[in-house]
């Protein structure tokens, strides 16, 4: 683990006096509207629909434009969040990652509807969180057995584990916080010139994103049609 993800992880201990909000419900709250929509925010099967249809079909182009959309996204509420002074870090670290949040697990959503997989399956939204993790983490959770497999085995596992709701909720909240509590580590450097810390928090936020979305696709393989 590096020096941002050591501190960052270290903060996360510290959030309920940073940002007493973020609990692992808000990463429930964020997946519910990723998946079925909220205010401009399309649900993830209707956004699914337009993106197969701008690419005539083709689920990999579909899937690879969303991944470059949703990059963008990113990137432009990581450069909104991270422009200030240092003072305003209480107020845009809540924004900075309730916003990355529904902004990835959409994505994840997105590309695993148009592999097949049904989002109303409580299953596939636990694979949709497990994604969430990236590689590196699903590695570490899977060697402590915090979780019983990686992302498409959840998904496509025999039955229901609600226990695996909750492990899964706070294992997402605890490292998405890491990540944005690591990020600042290079962010308050860069706060000294208000503008470059925008432009530190656009890059991390998108390449994250994009990398999260490369991640999902490769796990969440295209499930066979059923047979009408």
């Amino acid at each position: 683990m590096g020096l941002k993800q050591t501190l960052g992880r270290a903060a996360a201990s510290n959030v309920p006096t940073v940002a007493p909000k973020l609990t692992s419900g808000f990463v429930r709250k964020a997946l519910h509207h990723a998946i079925h929509g909220a205010g401009p925010l399309k649900p993830a099967a209707e956004a699914a629909a337009s993106y197969l249809a701008d690419h005539d079909g083709d689920v990999e182009a579909a899937i690879k434009a969303a991944q470059l959309r949703h990059a963008q996204y990113a990137g432009a509420q990581g450069l909104l969040t991270n422009v200030g002074g240092i003072v305003t870090v209480a107020v845009t670290i809540p924004a900075n990652i309730s916003g990355l949040t529904t902004i990835q697990a959409r994505l994840i959503a997105i590309t695993a509807h148009l592999r097949g997989y049904d989002l109303d399956d409580p299953r596939v939204q636990n694979a949709v969180l497990a994604c969430m993790m990236g590689p590196g983490e699903v590695k570490r959770m899977l060697k402590k057995k915090t979780i019983p497999a990686p992302p498409m085995a959840i998904a496509t596992a025999p039955q229901h584990d609600p226990e695996l709701d909750v492990r899964l909720s706070n294992e997402v909240a605890v490292d998405l916080i890491t990540r944005v509590m690591g990020k600042r580590f290079a962010v308050t450097v860069s706060r000294r010139v208000p503008v470059l810390g925008g432009v530190v928090g656009m890059t991390a936020d998108g390449w994250a994103t994009w990398q999260l979305g490369r991640y999902a696709a490769s796990e969440l393989l295209a499930r066979p049609k059923k047979a009408s």
